[in-house]
């Protein structure tokens, strides 16, 4: 049995593949800019290379045999690969014209692109964002596993293999059913929390994580019988007068509408927090790249992230 042991020719599967399309040994050289005896000959070599007859040679007929119309439809698509090798290649030199993997975990997501997407197309016009939901465990294996170029998330984050920027600090406000006893204080303490129950998220969103926290801090607890699926769910679960919960100040800021019946209040300084940064593989080849668009993901529209 002939056992293939040599270095694939790519050159050679061009011409090949050229001939195969055009059935004709002068047209095809033409067409790959050479002579017809550098494409014979580069061809014929194939054929020894691999230890089979590719074309059935006669002077008014170029056919392709059996295995060579195989080899000819899988050399297309080696081909192919190799013009996308070539083309992630280049953009590596020009990253901001090329497809960027960005995560973003669910209870940032929908309340910060709006505030920086059109500033990113409008500095960086030909970049293609193929955006990632997901929860910030999922989002780290994405990471790591290379699915993702960079993911959107909140510190703290524990992995020696990343490079983050810090991006800013969300501070976080108290959503209250508009009958609340806290409803009258304009401005709310942790103090003003003990004892209380929240609505939290359920387990896996780093924002439920952030608000136990603060429960603790604030010797407050949840309510255990109800664990939200979304921040939505959160927010309509204040309206019906379920509970109180805390949400990150983007989730209440426009272009979000208000919900009838949940009051939003904010706390005395220093309010509870999270910290949001861009995270990415500290190996990856778009590090200058992700470095250089800190800068536009800090720049929100003034007074966003203020009461």
């Amino acid at each position: 049995m002939y056992q293939y042991n040599g270095a694939m020719n790519l050159r050679a599967l061009q011409y090949f593949v050229k001939l195969a399309d055009l059935k004709h040994f002068s047209k095809a050289a033409r067409a790959c800019f050479v002579s017809q005896p550098t494409l014979s000959t580069q061809i014929k070599k194939l054929e020894v290379e691999l230890g089979v007859q590719l074309v059935e040679r006669s002077p008014k007929n170029i056919m392709l045999t059996p295995v060579g119309v195989e080899i000819a439809d899988r050399a297309r698509l080696v081909l192919s690969d190799i013009d996308q090798i070539r083309a992630v290649a280049r953009r590596s030199g020009n990253p901001a014209d090329g497809v960027l993997r960005l995560g973003l975990f669910p209870t940032l997501a929908p309340y910060f692109l709006p505030h920086v997407v059109p500033a990113l197309r409008k500095r960086y016009p030909n970049l293609r964002l193929q955006l990632a939901e997901e929860k910030t465990d999922d989002l780290l294996r994405m990471l790591r596993q290379g699915e993702l170029d960079a993911a959107l998330l909140a510190l703290p984050i524990n992995d020696e293999g990343l490079e983050m920027e810090t991006l800013f600090e969300e501070p976080f406000v108290l959503a209250l059913p508009e009958h609340h006893r806290l409803v009258d204080q304009a401005r709310i303490t942790t103090n003003d929390l003990a004892g209380a129950e929240l609505l939290l998220l359920e387990e896996g969103h780093c924002l439920r994580d952030h608000a136990l926290a603060v429960c603790a801090l604030a010797n407050a607890h949840e309510r255990v019988d109800f664990h939200a699926t979304s921040m939505e769910t959160l927010r309509q679960m204040v309206a019906a007068d379920v509970g109180i919960t805390l949400m990150p100040i983007l989730a209440v800021k426009p272009p979000i509408a208000a919900t009838g019946n949940v009051v939003i209040r904010h706390f005395e300084k220093p309010a509870p927090s999270r910290t949001i940064a861009l995270v990415w593989r500290g190996s990856s080849a778009l590090s200058q790249f992700l470095q250089e668009m800190v800068t536009s993901l800090k720049d929100l529209p003034p007074g966003l992230l203020q009461p």
